[in-house]
């Protein structure tokens, strides 16, 4: 499979305020370089790509798995190379169900506390492991946290890797447990075509995140939305 290339929001504006945002909400660090960087797609077709950080999770992905199924939707799970260790049938199952399975690292350290080569090496560490539970090398790798440099693209772009993070509007950030209402109101609430959604199926209770999804997916559907992976979604771009 021919790696795909990285892409960005054609719109400088939406892009600058997106940095103004997240400097502000601390989500992530944004050096320069993220011209590299997938944000959100352009597009003028309804499409929109679901993501799920930091999993496997033996109960909850699952249930994801099973929705995501009912509404012939299709997703990109950005799992740890350590939970794929340890839950390796829930990620074959994912790549068995058509989703896309992406590089979150092996242990989600943090770039801005950890060397950014020691980094880099649990991420290739991380491609073995689940090529090797798999037989999928993913293509696609979101940093933790949203932390990344300019040595960190670099080589990403060296190992053929597309950096994607989500659209600033749609991070649902589930992982603090706000509320069932909470996370379905910022997904609805800010829909847009070509939009990234960031969600996790960590570590422990996901329980909002499943009961969420149980209202956005009909509903998304309903608007007439696709759902589809992070790399299909890219080559949609409008140029």
């Amino acid at each position: 499979m021919k790696p795909l290339k990285p892409f960005m929001i054609s719109r400088i504006a939406k892009l600058s305020l997106c940095l103004f945002i997240a400097a502000f909400t601390c989500a992530a660090a944004r050096p320069a370089g993220s011209d590299e960087v997938v944000w959100n797609v352009q597009t003028d077709q309804k499409l929109i790509a679901l993501t799920f950080d930091d999993g496997p999770n033996p109960v909850y992905t699952p249930q994801i798995l099973d929705l995501l199924a009912q509404y012939q939707a299709k997703a990109t799970f950005f799992v740890l190379g350590k939970r794929v260790k340890m839950y390796p049938a829930v990620a074959i199952r994912e790549v068995n169900e058509g989703h896309e399975i992406a590089n979150h690292t092996f242990d989600h350290h943090f770039l801005k506390n950890y060397p950014p080569e020691r980094l880099v090496e649990e991420i290739r560490q991380t491609q073995e492991v689940i090529f090797d539970i798999t037989e999928q090398m993913p293509h696609v790798f979101r940093p933790p946290g949203g932390f990344y440099n300019e040595a960190l693209l670099k080589s990403m772009k060296e190992d053929k890797l597309t950096v994607v993070m989500w659209s600033w509007y749609q991070d649902t950030k589930d992982w603090r447990k706000p509320g069932t209402d909470k996370i379905v109101q910022t997904v609805l609430g800010n829909v847009h075509n070509g939009d990234i959604v960031l969600f996790h199926d960590l570590e422990g209770d996901c329980s909002q995140t499943v009961e969420a999804l149980k209202r956005i997916l009909p509903e998304l559907k309903k608007q007439g939305y696709e759902f589809v992976t992070v790399s299909d979604l890219i080559t949609k771009t409008q140029k």
